[in-house]
């Protein structure tokens, strides 16, 4: 599809591909969430970081990109990669062979990852786009965000189906979370009114593919 002049392809991870850059963009990983709470005493399952891992490591094997960008958040805390797996670390690290790596931070990892190989930034200039973490308020043509975790939420006579998606109008893209533990806010949420130009058009995220949802067909939580 187009966004602001440029062509992006929407993928069914919740990755998305600047075809022109050769740029594989995701957004809010969270890495060592489950860890996290786990010092909490709130124990979940420690694998998200290598769910995670395993999906992300799919699309650059599909899709061989040129830059790798992380739309902030990447870790869901300042001692997260502290608390990475040594082979996990290591499968990080690797991502780097043959292309360049770009942290954009979050509000969640402010000063970026440390020991990782790549570029540290707070936005990123890519052609027509500019990438940040948290969207700007009010209209702003060709950004690229993340932050929000956007879901769809869409009811039928067969029941109810709630999806991560993509939100976009053609002028900004908010993607979805890729991180395995990062849930989601729907699309419908006041968090995200006054942020498109026109109503958005959510690209829920399908087994086989991503599913245009147009704005009539979404319901709130």
């Amino acid at each position: 599809m187009g966004l602001a002049g440029a062509e992006v392809l929407m993928r069914n991870s919740g990755a998305l591909l600047d075809v022109a850059q050769q740029a594989l963009i995701v957004a809010d990983l969270h890495f060592e969430k489950g860890s996290a709470y786990g010092a909490r005493g709130q124990f979940l399952p420690p694998y998200d970081t290598r769910d995670t891992l395993d999906r992300l490591e799919a699309e650059v094997a599909a899709l061989s990109p040129r830059l790798l960008i992380f739309l902030g958040d990447s870790f869901h805390d300042r001692r997260a990669e502290d608390r990475l797996d040594g082979q996990d670390a290591a499968r990080l690290a690797a991502l780097a062979q043959g292309r360049t790596l770009v942290w954009l931070v979050g509000n969640h990892d402010a000063d970026g990852p440390q020991r990782l190989p790549g570029e540290v930034a707070d936005t990123l200039d890519l052609g027509p786009l500019i990438l940040r973490h948290e969207p700007e308020p009010g209209l702003q043509l060709g950004e690229l965000s993340g932050h929000l975790h956007p879901c769809a939420r869409v009811t039928s006579g067969r029941g109810t189906v709630r999806r991560r998606c993509f939100a976009t109008d053609g002028s900004r893209m908010i993607l979805p979370a890729f991180g395995a533990y990062a849930g989601g806010l729907n699309l419908r949420d006041q968090a995200f009114a006054g942020l498109f130009a026109r109503t958005p058009l959510a690209g829920a995220l399908g087994r086989d593919k991503v599913h245009a949802v147009g704005w009539r067909s979404l319901t709130p939580d």
